[in-house]
């Protein structure tokens, strides 16, 4: 994106040349830019962990299941309420699968 140096408005892409629209000033479109294709965006979903994926995530902490006993559980947080609320935090025993969240 160029700006023109007369007025500092956007200068836009008119055939081979970059035309201010507001005072008229042109200059040559050197770059031979075009307006850029924008890339699919990746899609806004995340991936449930499941068993297989439990084993294999670095985020491991020592905390009690509270379903099986099993001291080591993986643990994540997601934003589920409001931005003025704190996180949800989440728990996954790395032994039974168990799942359970904490508000706090």
């Amino acid at each position: 994106m160029k700006f023109c140096p007369k007025c500092d408005s956007r200068l836009a892409a008119a055939d081979s040349k970059l035309r201010c629209s507001k005072c008229g000033y042109e200059t040559a479109n050197d770059a031979g830019a075009k307006p850029k294709e924008k890339k699919d965006a990746a899609p806004s979903t995340f991936k449930v962990l499941d068993a297989s994926d439990v084993k294999s995530c670095q985020s491991t902490i020592k905390k009690d299941c509270e379903k099986c006993g099993n001291d080591e559980v993986v643990w994540w947080m997601l934003q589920t309420r409001s931005a003025d609320e704190p996180t949800t935090q989440f728990y996954r025993c790395t032994k039974c699968s168990y799942t359970w969240r904490d508000y706090s």
